[in-house]
């Protein structure tokens, strides 16, 4: 009997697919406000979003972030997020 390793799934907050934590950006609300956690153990309420520059796109769109958080997402962040995607986030 092969057993299979069980790969954790997170919804991504603009696309609402489910997907592995793998292939998602999370971001943390803290005291210090909202910040990219590449290493996903910063504590604070977090939430993921896909990798891909659609889902972003989506989520600007749409402010999902603000939902989110519950709060009022400054600009700059999208734009943190978005460097993110285009060079970090696709290696």
């Amino acid at each position: 009997m092969v057993y299979e390793k069980h790969i954790p799934l997170r919804m991504c907050v603009a696309t609402r697919e489910m997907l592995p934590k793998s292939q998602l950006i999370r971001l943390v609300k803290t005291q210090d406000g909202i910040k990219i956690d590449d290493a996903k153990k910063i504590s604070g309420r977090g939430v993921y979003i896909s990798k891909s520059t659609e889902a972003f796109q989506l989520a600007k769109k749409r402010k999902v972030l603000n939902r989110a958080f519950k709060c009022n997402i400054d600009d700059s962040i999208y734009e943190k997020l978005e460097e993110y995607v285009n060079g970090n986030g696709n290696r």
